[in-house]
C-alpha cells in the first residue's frame, strides 16, 4: 500500500521519532493527524507541514482525549489508513526497592494503555473497509531486559504482547500489525545521562523504517522488525 494520499495518526508526533515520521510521511504525499502532549511543538509542526498535518494536544491514556481526536481526525481527513502507536515515556528505575508507583503507572498509562485506547479507535474505522496497518513503536527494550530500567521493559513487554494478540485477531480483517523495534535512539528519553549518543539511531534512522514497512503491497506483513545501530553492537 502506498502512503501516497493515505492518512496516517501517529501518537506523539511532537518530537523524537514521531515527528521525525509526520515529517517522512508528510513527504512522502501522506496526510497526518498526531495526538500528543505539547501543544505548542504539535503548532510548529503543523506551521512546517501545512495543510497535510493536524493534531490534539492531550494524553493518549485519556479515553475521551482519544475519542475525540481520532473524530477529528476522520472529519479533517476521512478516515484512518495507518496507526503509529509512537508515543511512549521511559524513566530509570536502577532500585526497584525504592521505585515510586506513581513512576510505574506513567509508563503503564502511555506506553500500554495509550496503545490499546488508540487501537481500539483505529479498528473502529478500519475493520468496515477490511484495510489498514497499525505499526506500535515496541523497542528492543520489549525482548531484552535491562538493570537500570525493569519497569520500562515491562511496559515495553507488555505492548508487544498486546500487538501480538492484535496481529492474531486483525489478520481475519486484513488489517496488518507491524511491531517496530529499535535498539537505542539518540533522543529526549536519555535527558542528561551520559550515555554514547554518537552510537545510537537516529530518529530519522527509525521514521524510514516505518515508511518502509507501510509502503510494502498489501499482501506482505512484515509482522516485526528489528534493528540497531552497528557501532552500538560493537563491543
Amino acid at each position: 500500500m502506498s502512503i501516497a494520499g493515505k492518512t496516517a495518526f501517529i501518537t506523539g508526533a511532537g518530537s523524537g521519532i514521531g515527528r521525525a515520521t509526520a515529517r517522512t510521511l508528510a513527504a512522502g504525499g501522506a496526510r497526518v493527524y498526531s495526538l500528543g502532549l505539547k501543544a505548542d511543538e504539535l503548532e510548529s509542526l503543523a506551521a512546517e507541514l501545512g495543510d497535510k498535518f493536524a493534531f490534539t494536544a492531550g494524553n493518549v491514556a485519556d479515553e475521551s482525549t482519544v475519542k475525540a481526536a481520532f473524530a477529528d481526525c476522520v472529519a479533517k481527513f476521512g478516515t484512518v489508513d495507518f496507526l503509529v502507536n509512537n508515543a511512549g515515556v521511559g524513566i530509570p528505575t536502577p532500585d526497584l526497592a525504592e521505585a515510586d508507583l506513581a513512576v510505574f503507572r506513567t509508563m503503564f498509562d502511555v506506553n500500554v494503555t495509550g496503545v490499546f485506547l488508540c487501537t481500539r479507535e483505529a479498528l473502529k474505522l478500519m475493520k468496515p473497509k477490511k484495510s489498514g496497518h497499525i505499526v506500535t513503536l515496541i523497542s528492543m527494550a520489549g525482548q531484552r531486559t535491562n538493570p537500570g530500567a525493569p519497569l520500562y521493559c515491562a511496559s515495553k513487554f507488555a505492548a508487544r504482547g498486546f500487538s501480538g494478540g492484535l496481529a492474531d485477531q486483525a489478520i481475519a480483517h486484513h488489517i496488518k500489525v507491524t511491531d517496530v523495534n529499535p535498539g537505542p535512539v539518540d533522543s529526549a528519553y536519555w535527558g542528561d545521562r551520559k550515555v554514547p549518543r554518537e552510537k545510537f539511531l537516529k530518529p530519522a534512522d527509525v521514521a524510514n523504517v516505518i515508511r518502509f514497512v507501510l509502503d510494502q503491497p498489501d499482501y506482505m506483513m512484515i509482522r516485526e522488525i528489528n534493528f540497531d545501530n552497528i557501532n552500538f553492537l560493537i563491543k
